[in-house]
């Protein structure tokens, strides 16, 4: 295991491991504890109790974080025709209507945040999984990156808004932004709220009982780990 720097040291020493602190604490904790010189995102981990080898008990959601990423959020769109037209004027930075646009991406080129696509191209977009599915960018109808062109609008805002897709990857953990270092802890409260709503909400049926969440660390980008109750997060109200 690679040696820790003094840095990291310190801010894992204001920290009792064996503990689990409530929402708010460790919040507070991770702006305490952050010790890069840049404006570090706040992620929150999931440790969830459902085997993702079984399609019954995938996790998969979108959530529209009420006080957003704190990010400029770069979008492309897949989209031709009329289509290209409405993407552009609803704000995408990027709109991919051709061939050359596909061999770009295909070269190895992901200059952006979010992928959506209208149905018309995903016969091109498919072919592009490669490169666009190992970064999280395949857009997806279960992300609500996949819609019609008169929906573009309404999901090129809300993802400059901050709508951030969770999912579960295959060792059952769930890595999620909620912000920044430089959001007050109330900020980061509602968006951790937000999320553990959507996550709730996103529970299979097939994982009716036992532990859904079995454990939650939140941290910042390069700072230590804190522990929060999985009890008293999961029973968190959205009060906005």
């Amino acid at each position: 295991m690679p040696k820790r720097g003094k840095k990291y040291q310190e801010a894992l020493n204001k920290i009792d491991r064996m503990r689990l602190y409530t929402p708010q604490e460790a919040l507070e904790l991770v702006k305490e504890t952050s010790y890069e010189s840049f404006d570090a995102t706040v992620d929150v981990h999931f440790r969830l109790g459902v085997d993702p080898r079984h399609a019954d008990q995938q996790v998969r959601g979108t959530v529209l974080l009420p006080q957003g990423l704190g990010k400029e959020v770069c979008i492309l769109v897949f989209a031709a025709g009329e289509a290209e037209k409405i993407a552009q004027e609803a704000g995408a930075d990027y709109v991919a209507s051709d061939d050359e646009w596909m061999k770009k991406i295909q070269d190895g080129w992901t200059e952006f945040d979010v992928a959506i696509a209208v149905p018309e191209m995903m016969g091109k977009v498919g072919r592009l999984g490669r490169i666009l599915g190992p970064r999280g960018l395949m857009p997806n109808p279960k992300a609500n990156t996949v819609a019609p062109a008169k929906d573009l609008p309404r999901i090129i805002q809300e993802a400059k808004a901050g709508r951030v897709e969770f999912r579960l990857d295959k060792t059952a953990n769930m890595h999620v932004p909620i912000g920044k270092v430089s959001f007050s802890v109330d900020r980061l409260i509602e968006n951790f709220t937000a999320l553990v709503d959507a996550l709730n909400k996103a529970r299979p049926p097939a994982v009716s009982r036992g532990t859904y969440v079995r454990k939650i660390t939140v941290t910042s980008s390069m700072g230590p780990g804190i522990k929060i109750d999985p009890i008293q997060a999961m029973t968190l109200e959205v009060a906005f």
